[in-house]
Parts: C-alpha cells; structure tokens; sequence
C-alpha cells in the first residue's frame, strides 16, 4: 500500500455536504461524479496529497444508504493505493483479509476499486484503489 488515497465520507444530502466541507476546507470539490453501479453520488476535495470523498445514494437500495441508515452520516471507508490491485488483493487473501468483490470493479476518479470486509479489519471498511491507466 503507497498512501492513503481517500477517505469516504457518507452523507445525506450532497449539497449541503458540499458547502459545509467548502467552508471547513476552504475550497470546493474539483469533481462531482455519479458511479451508477453503486447507486452513488460522489464529490471529490483535494487535501495535499489526500482527498476527502464525499458519497450521497442515489436509491435507497445502494451501500450508502443502507450505511446512513444503520449508522448515520460519518466515515464510511478509508482507500489505500495501491500499484497492483490485483496482487495486492492475492497477498490480502492470504493473508486472511475476506474481499468483498473478487474482481476489481469500476470506481469513482478514474480508479480500479476492491474492498476488504470490515470483519476482517477491526470493524473497517477498507478500499485498495488503483489508477486505472489510459
């Protein structure tokens, strides 16, 4: 793992989501983005190296919403880049972590996105993302 890519953020209301983090952060997102496979809006906040991920449902079937309503708006998942999803995933698995998707699927900000099963990780949802090269 190279660095901590992001840290998901769920909310309920993207709007109000985006003008209280703009004011705590004194800038605003540089990218909104639906990821329809998710059922999720995203708005994405620059930190030095770090970005803030801000994740709104789109239905009430999606992850997110589900999240909000067993545990309210809060950190939702902590990314970690990676440069090899797929090995990172193997060596993961052997090493005991549970994957929740077995494949690398499509996430937001041009990433290759997996997830490990807070089970497996004290009760935190952890993401490996990789840039998915053009």
């Amino acid at each position: 793992m190279l660095k901590v890519e992001h840290i998901g953020i769920a909310v309920k209301n993207m709007e109000s989501a985006n003008s209280l983090f703009g004011k705590l952060f004194n800038k605003t997102p540089y990218k909104l983005e639906k990821v329809e496979s998710e059922g999720v809006a995203t708005s994405f906040f620059q930190m030095g190296e770090t970005k803030i991920e801000l994740l709104e449902a789109e239905n009430e079937d999606s992850a997110i919403a589900k999240f909000i309503e067993k545990k309210g708006e809060g950190i939702h998942h902590i990314a970690y880049e990676v440069e090899n999803i797929e090995s990172e995933m193997k060596r993961l698995e052997t090493e005991g972590f549970q994957i929740i998707n077995k494949a690398p699927k499509k996430g937001a900000d041009n990433k290759l996105v997996c997830f490990l099963h807070p089970k497996s990780t004290n009760g935190v949802l952890i993401e490996l993302c990789q840039e998915i090269k053009k």
